[in-house]
């Protein structure tokens, strides 16, 4: 028991010391999980107490690179959990169809997955040409994997899964060729996207948006962090415009709850309300 008390202790010194030094802010994120990522980045890193590894992540930047990979999640399929992508293509697009340009906000994008989704299913009904996307993530790595388009060949089959069921009225690989070990997604996917390091926990609205998805992030987040997210996505969308929620994810508890309404309550869809 003494132990996991000094343990706390250390981690709470630890997030600070990586706020302070390098502006990444981990100290309101659910414990457990900030618990399990840095006991695995602390293992790696080859010291043997989170003191030592708040030590090494100070004075040496490429360590502190090496704990933040462990602290951002990066794991994403294209089209993951279908029925959503199938929701957002059949209820929420003919909304947006009435808009003379859109700005749509991936935020949390990971390594591009969700993105390249987004971007394949707008091309798809037409709405490729007038939207804006803008792909944010705290992790550098994760934005450059993004912006590469490459994924793992041993992945398509799930993702061509994923596709068929949300609606996809083409072939998954129409979309990508095979090349540097891996499956090339066609490179005009992200021409109108705007990739950017962006953080839920302390940077601000940055434009008004017609659509926000933001899938499996705030179930790392304490509940006063959830509420600063949520602020700042209220903040962010036009009046009508639509937030997208992962599957465990809800406003129900949120303080501004009141600013939206249930759009398509299974798939965890939201709208920001007109008045």
């Amino acid at each position: 028991m003494e132990d996991e008390k000094i343990e706390d202790i250390e981690i709470r010194l630890l997030l600070e010391a990586l706020y302070r030094r390098y502006h990444y802010d981990f100290r309101n994120y659910a414990q457990a999980s900030i618990k399990r990522r840095l006991r695995q980045a602390r293992d790696r890193q080859g010291v043997a107490t989170y003191s030592a590894l708040q030590d090494k992540l100070l004075h040496d930047p490429a360590a502190a690179a090496g704990v933040l990979r462990f602290l951002t999640v990066q794991v994403s399929d294209f089209f993951r959990d279908p029925s959503y992508f199938k929701a957002i293509r059949e209820t929420v697009v003919p909304h947006l169809k009435t808009y003379p340009s859109l700005k749509v906000w991936i935020a949390g994008c990971s390594a591009g997955e969700e993105l390249h989704s987004f971007a394949i299913l707008f091309r798809e009904e037409g709405l490729e040409d007038r939207t804006l996307f803008y792909a944010t993530d705290i992790n550098q790595d994760a934005l450059e994997a993004a912006s590469r388009g490459i994924y793992p060949l041993d992945r398509m089959k799930a993702f061509t899964e994923n596709y068929r069921l949300a609606g996809g009225k083409a072939s998954l690989s129409d979309y990508y060729s095979t090349g540097y070990g891996g499956a090339v997604f066609d490179k005009s996917l992200r021409d109108r996207v705007v990739f950017s390091d962006h953080s839920l926990v302390t940077d601000a609205v940055f434009s008004e948006m017609q659509l926000i998805s933001c899938r499996n992030v705030m179930i790392y987040f304490d509940r006063d962090l959830q509420d600063r997210a949520v602020g700042l996505f209220r903040d962010s969308l036009g009046r009508g415009g639509f937030l997208g929620l992962g599957s465990k994810e809800t406003l129900r508890f949120s303080e501004h709850v009141g600013a939206f309404s249930e759009f398509v309550r299974e798939e965890k869809i939201y709208q920001r309300r007109q008045a």
